[in-house]
């Protein structure tokens, strides 16, 4: 395995997310873990379907095999003293979202030094735990920067932490939280960008489709489950009415 330089505070907060997620006595499975590269950049195309897969992605590729991933988060977060000191220190990468063309030549750039760049492609948190129309900037990342698409699909990591949902502490305790890396997509400059991304959603949805099938708890009734697999998550219609509304309600007051 190749050597890299040290990073103590990536190292730091790595130890912390190991610490709380073993006091949260998590189990994790995952599959595909061999098209983790051992080198050289890749992009992470991950579901969103609650606030942790980012922590949760990170724990299980250190775990595997030592990568870093490098994420490309909000603005807003870097803004915050505490948590923008230890997402400059991790050399995650902010997002300007009225002006995304420097942290997108930010990302080509970790991409050609050899990084892992892990994006969430669906733009937002998916309340319907389905996966939602893709934005093609994971593609474009990809295809510009001459590396893999690793498509990435997590479940169990929204009973830890999601949208519209509060979760008490006890409601944490022994999750089952499984990952699927899919096999790396290749693109070029000059692919079909849209083909390419709809390739790439159908993947993302078919590792989903498994990880739900072979989840170990059944999620009949259960919030956490999508609606069409017997769960009362909101449907995708009704979440993206939710999200409008949302939407609709914050540019009325301007935040």
């Amino acid at each position: 395995m190749p050597r890299r330089r040290a990073e103590p505070v990536y190292t730091v907060a790595i130890g912390v997310g190991r610490a709380l997620f073993a006091s949260w006595r998590l189990k994790r499975r995952a599959t595909g873990l061999e098209n983790i590269p051992a080198s050289g950049g890749a992009v992470f195309a991950m579901t969103h379907f609650g606030y942790l897969e980012f922590a949760l992605v990170e724990w299980q590729t250190w775990l595997h095999n030592r990568r870093r991933v490098r994420f490309m988060a909000t603005k807003r977060a870097f803004d915050k003293p505490v948590v923008g000191t230890l997402l400059r220190g991790m050399k995650h990468i902010p997002v300007d979202m009225s002006a995304g063309g420097e942290a997108y030549a930010q990302a080509v750039a970790a991409l050609e030094r050899g990084e892992i760049i892990g994006v969430f492609p669906e733009a937002g948190v998916s309340a319907s735990f389905t996966v939602r129309d893709l934005k093609s900037g994971a593609v474009r990342l990809a295809a510009q920067a001459g590396v893999p698409i690793i498509p990435v699909a997590v479940w169990g990591g929204q009973r830890l932490l999601t949208k519209n949902r509060k979760v008490g502490l006890r409601d944490r305790l022994g999750v089952q939280v499984d990952f699927a890396f899919g096999a790396p997509q290749l693109v070029t400059e000059g692919d079909d960008v849209a083909a390419a991304t709809a390739r790439l959603r159908e993947t993302l949805q078919e590792l989903t489709d498994t990880l739900q099938r072979d989840y170990p708890v059944d999620g009949t009734g259960q919030w956490w489950q999508p609606r069409h697999l017997g769960g009362t998550a909101p449907t995708p219609e009704e979440a993206a009415a939710s999200d409008a509304e949302r939407d609709r309600r914050r540019a009325l007051h301007g935040s």
